[in-house]
C-alpha cells in the first residue's frame, strides 16, 4: 500500500470546489440555511485520528512498556486514514465551493453571512480531518531496517 499523495488530495479538493460551487450557484435560493456547527464533526474525527496516531506511533516504534501493534490493526488504521484524508479533501472542497459563492454576498444578504460562518467552520474542520488522517497514516509506517540497525534492533 502506498502513502497518500498530496497531489491526489489536491485534485479531489479542486474537483469538489468546482462541483460544489456549481451546485450552490444553481440552487442557493432553494437551499435551507447551513447551521454554523454543521462541519464540526469532521474536526472531532480529525482530532481522534491524530490522537490514535500518537498512540499507535509509540507502539509501532516499540517504546518501552507498549504492546506491539498487530499488522491487521495497523492496516485497518491506514485504511481509515486514507479514506478520511480523501473524504476530508472532498468535503473541504464542497465547503470552499460554498464560501466562494457566499463571501462576496455576505455584506448584502443576511443568509449568505450566516452561511459564510458555517462554510468557514466546515472548511477548517475538513482540514483538521485531513491533517489528522495524514498523521495517522504516517504513524503507522513500519520502522525501516536502517532505523532498526541504528537503534540496536536490526540484524547484523
Amino acid at each position: 500500500m502506498t502513502a497518500t499523495r498530496p497531489r491526489d488530495l489536491v485534485v479531489a479538493f479542486v474537483a469538489a470546489v468546482v462541483v460544489g460551487n456549481l451546485l450552490v450557484r444553481l440552487s442557493y435560493g432553494s437551499l435551507p440555511g447551513f447551521p454554523a456547527p454543521a462541519g464540526a464533526t469532521l474536526a472531532v474525527l480529525g482530532i481522534a485520528e491524530a490522537v490514535a496516531g500518537w498512540v499507535l506511533k509509540g507502539r509501532v516504534d516499540r517504546r518501552p512498556g507498549s504492546k506491539p501493534v498487530e499488522p491487521l490493526v495497523a492496516a485497518r488504521a491506514v485504511l481509515v486514514a486514507k479514506a478520511s484524508a480523501l473524504g476530508g479533501a472532498l468535503v473541504g472542497g464542497l465547503w470552499t465551493g460554498l464560501l466562494l459563492y457566499t463571501v462576496p454576498r455576505a455584506s448584502e444578504v443576511t443568509a449568505a453571512a450566516a452561511d459564510t460562518l458555517a462554510g468557514a467552520v466546515g472548511l477548517v474542520s475538513a482540514l483538521l480531518l485531513v491533517g489528522g488522517a495524514l498523521w495517522l497514516e504516517h504513524c503507522c509506517r513500519a520502522p525501516s531496517d536502517h532505523d532498526d540497525t541504528h537503534r540496536g534492533r536490526g540484524t547484523a
